[in-house]
C-alpha cells in the first residue's frame, strides 16, 4: 500500500537556495528501459511531501524500482531488484571523498589545473551539474568556494543529506559550511539568472555521457545517475550558457576518448588516465 503526501515543507535554506519544484519528473531519454518509479519509506512522510512521491506502507507493494530511505546514519537510495547493487548515498567523511581529500594530489591534480588553481589563485566556481558532489568537494578542500547546482530533486536530497552530515564533522564541517552551497535548479536557468556581481570565475560541467556500445559495467553511483537523470542531451546548450556566464574559464569533464561537446572548440585539454578536461578560456586568464 502507498499513500501520497501534500504540503511540501521548505528546503533547508542553508543548504538549498530554492523551494521544492513540485512533482518529480524522472526521464531517461537515451534509454529504452522502463522509467524508474521511486517510493519513500513510510518513516519519512516529510520527505515524501517535499518530493511529492508516495509513501511505501506495504513492503510487498509491486511496481516500484527504487526506495528512498533514511537509516540511522544517512539518507540512501536503494534499487529494489533482486540483483541490485548496494545503496547509493553521499559521504564526504569516508570512502572515495576522504581518499581524494588526503591523497588526491593537491593543486597539481588534473581537476585543480583545469579550473586554474594556482598558488596565488583560488577561483570561485559554479558546478552546474553537481551530481553527487565529488568534484565540488575536492575543489572546496583546495580552497574554492563552490555553488553546486543540481536539477534532479532526488539527487539533490541525497547531496543535501551528505552536506548536512559533513557540516557536523569537527574537521571538515567549517570548510563545508564556508565553501559549499547547494541549489536545486536547472543549470542553464541558474546561470542565466545571475547578475554581474554573482558571476563565477569558473563554470564546471560534468554532463552525463550517453551510453556507449562497448563499455565496462559502470559503478553503482553512475548507474544511479543514469537511471534517475538520463543523459544530458542539452549539454551543448548548457555549455553555451556557461561560456556567457563565466568570467575566466569553463571546464567540461569528459571520458578521455569522448568527442567534445557541440560548440566552439576548447582552448586546451588536460588529460587524466580515464578523463579529459576540456578548458575554454574566456578573458584575462
Amino acid at each position: 500500500m502507498t499513500t501520497h503526501c501534500s504540503k511540501p515543507p521548505e528546503w533547508i535554506p542553508a543548504l538549498i537556495a530554492a523551494p521544492p519544484v513540485g512533482a518529480v519528473a524522472v526521464s531517461m531519454p537515451d534509454s529504452p528501459a522502463p522509467l524508474p518509479t521511486i517510493t519513500i519509506a513510510a518513516t519519512d512522510p516529510l520527505l515524501a511531501a517535499e518530493l511529492q512521491l508516495p509513501l511505501l506502507t506495504d513492503p510487498a507493494a509491486p511496481g516500484f524500482t527504487h526506495l528512498l530511505i533514511s537509516t540511522d546514519d544517512r539518507l540512501e537510495l536503494r534499487e529494489l531488484a533482486s540483483d541490485a547493487p548496494g545503496p547509493v548515498y553521499v559521504d564526504f567523511l569516508g570512502g572515495t571523498a576522504a581518499h581524494r581529500r588526503r591523497f588526491g594530489g593537491g593543486r597539481n591534480q588534473p581537476l585543480a589545473r583545469a579550473v586554474g588553481l594556482k598558488s596565488n589563485a583560488t577561483p570561485s566556481v559554479i558546478d552546474a551539474t553537481a551530481g553527487l558532489g565529488g568534484d565540488a568537494f575536492v575543489l572546496a578542500c583546495l580552497g574554492c568556494t563552490v555553488r553546486l547546482v543540481e536539477r534532479s530533486p532526488i539527487i539533490a536530497v541525497l547531496l543535501r543529506d551528505g552536506l548536512r552530515r559533513a557540516m557536523q564533522d569537527p574537521v571538515i564541517g567549517p570548510l563545508v559550511k564556508e565553501r559549499l552551497s547547494l541549489h536545486l535548479a536547472d543549470g542553464r536557468d541558474f546561470l542565466s539568472r545571475l547578475d554581474e556581481t554573482q558571476r563565477p570565475d569558473v563554470v564546471y560541467l560534468d554532463p552525463m555521457y550517453p551510453h556507449r556500445r562497448k563499455t565496462a559495467l559502470v559503478g553503482k553511483e553512475m548507474r544511479l545517475l543514469r537511471q534517475i537523470a538520463g543523459a544530458d542531451l542539452d549539454a551543448p546548450a548548457l555549455l553555451e550558457a556557461a561560456l556567457t556566464c563565466a568570467r575566466r574559464r569553463v571546464v567540461v569533464k569528459r571520458p578521455r576518448l569522448a568527442p567534445i561537446l557541440i560548440g566552439p572548440p576548447p582552448t586546451l585539454n588536460i588529460i587524466a588516465p580515464n578523463t579529459r578536461f576540456d578548458v575554454y578560456l574566456r578573458h584575462h586568464d
